[in-house]
Parts: structure tokens; C-alpha cells; sequence
């Protein structure tokens, strides 16, 4: 069948849903993994064909897209910070925003002479921890997640990028029961970006998020909105050397209360930072 009639099947059947660029990227993405080619082949060759496997393939990818499926889980994989990474429906997709947040880790940290040892709380695919792992190779890197299939998705993310990562299966929100070797640990950096999402919030989010990414790592409920914030909070208050640093990302709609809950911590040096959309979504603070 000929490729660039797919790419005018596709247009048809999903710009109403996406909108025309967003389709072409998909298309792109689409051509370059399956195919090894990129759309300019399309504009060079309007008569490539595939056989009649691919068309099936990309037929079935085309009904999982009009399901509103992420792209990213379709493929298998996605980019976070110029690196690639594996994707399963066990973890939630890489988020720009959290891109920002590892970015400001990396810009703090980076020329520090001293070996860092740092902990990212929620491993979920290891974006966090393996991309500070890569751009911040004088440090030790330790992440935490109650879920095993995080973890295996994560190990091979970080086998991938070439990063050593020290993995722990636990839930933090009962951080008294990990490994005694573990909670003597002292660290200079403690990460989390936890679930935070309140369930009243359901109604802002899309289909292909409520509908494909895990819960477990999305929502928190509504009377409670800070139970992993304040947990967390608690342990890095113990776990971090004297003025280590906590970095959270957060929810948009709870900056002040945040900002609240490391005061009655003791933290200082508070900042809360915006992302490229304006809102509130990122938090430092110093443990003194």
C-alpha cells in the first residue's frame, strides 16, 4: 500500500481529534520508528509503498490513536531531556514540565567538585534520576518506587542511557519499614515529582490520560492532597545532610500551601518556580 496514503487516512481519521500538526507528528514519529524513514521521503517518494503486514500495523496503531491511546505508549518509548527512554502503561509518560524541574537540579548542581549523592522519590520510568544521572556523572544515584514494574522499566531505561542507579522497591509513605542500610543514608539532594492530582481535578485532564496512565501514580484524594508531599517532607527532613536540598514538582493549584508545609518543616530558602505554561509546579527548599 502506498505510505502517503496512510498519512491521508490517518489526516482524515484523526484531525478532529488532534488537529493537523499534532497528527503529522504522530505520523512522523510513526514513519521513523516502524519504517526508519523521515517525512521528507514522502514528499521525494509519493509512491513508496509498504507491504501488506505494515499496513495492518499501521492500521491497528491508527484505531488505537482514534481511542485517544498515547502515542507514547504505542511506540514503547518516548525522549526525555535528549534521551531516549522505554514507556509502559505501568509508568507515566514523561512530562516537559519535568524536564524544567531537572533542569534546575542540574543547573545548582553541576559544578560542584564534591560527589553528590542523590535520591529521587517515585521512580515511575527513571527520567528523573537517570537524566541527573547522565548530566551529573560525579553523583550517586539512589530512586524509590512501590511499584515493580516501574522498577524493571526503569532498570532498563537506565541500562540504555548507560546510568548507574541504586533501585528500591518500598512505599515511602511508610518509609519507617525500608531497609535499615537504606535509612541511614544521607543525602544532598532528595527529588520527588509524586502523585498530586485530586480527583475533583478529573475533569481538566483528557481522555488519553484518565483512560491509559496508571492512577496509582496520578491521584491523591481530595481531603488529603499532601500525603506523599508531607511524608516525603518528613523523611528528607531526617534523611538530608545539613543544607541539602528538596525539590518537589507539585500541583499547580497548591503552591502556597506547599511552600507552607516546608516552613513547618524547618526548610529554608524556599523558592517556587513556574513552568513554561505559567503555572506553579516547582519547589526548593534547603534543610538547615
Amino acid at each position: 500500500m502506498i505510505l502517503k496514503n496512510i498519512k491521508t487516512q490517518f489526516h482524515q481519521s484523526l484531525d478532529a481529534i488532534y488537529g493537523v500538526e499534532e497528527v503529522d507528528s504522530f505520523f512522523g514519529l510513526l514513519l521513523d520508528h516502524y519504517f526508519k524513514i523521515k517525512p521528507i521521503t514522502l514528499v521525494l517518494e509519493p509512491q513508496y509503498e509498504i507491504g501488506s503486514e505494515d499496513a495492518v500495523k499501521m492500521n491497528e496503531v491508527l484505531k488505537r490513536l482514534m481511542a485517544q491511546e498515547p502515542i507514547q505508549y504505542i511506540l514503547g518509548e518516548t525522549e526525555f531531556f535528549g534521551l531516549p527512554f522505554k514507556v509502559s502503561p505501568a509508568t507515566l509518560i514523561p512530562r516537559p514540565e519535568t524536564e524544567e524541574l531537572v533542569n534546575w537540579i542540574i543547573e545548582i548542581n553541576k559544578n560542584k567538585p564534591e560527589r553528590l549523592r542523590i535520591l529521587d522519590i517515585g521512580t515511575g520510568t527513571g527520567c528523573i534520576p537517570i537524566s541527573l544521572g547522565h548530566y551529573l556523572p560525579n553523583a550517586e544515584i539512589y530512586t524509590l518506587d512501590v511499584s515493580a514494574q516501574a522498577i524493571k522499566v526503569a532498570k532498563e531505561n537506565a541500562g540504555i542511557n548507560n546510568v548507574d542507579v541504586n533501585f528500591m522497591e518500598g512505599d515511602i509513605l511508610q518509609f519507617e519499614n525500608l531497609a535499615p542500610e537504606f535509612l541511614q543514608l544521607k543525602f544532598d539532594v532528595i527529588v520527588s515529582n509524586p502523585p498530586y492530582v485530586r480527583e475533583l481535578e478529573k475533569r481538566e485532564m483528557k481522555t488519553n490520560v484518565l483512560d491509559y496512565e496508571p492512577d496509582l501514580a496520578l491521584f491523591v484524594p481530595d481531603d488529603d492532597p499532601l500525603r506523599f508531599y508531607k511524608v516525603i517532607t518528613k523523611f528528607a527532613s531526617k534523611s538530608l545532610k545539613n543544607n541539602g536540598m528538596l525539590f518537589f514538582e507539585i500541583n499547580q493549584y497548591l503552591g502556597a500551601e506547599m511552600q507552607q508545609l516546608l516552613i513547618d518543616n524547618n526548610f529554608t530558602d524556599i523558592e517556587l518556580r513556574q513552568d513554561i505554561f505559567g503555572n506553579n509546579r516547582m519547589l526548593k527548599g534547603i534543610k538547615l
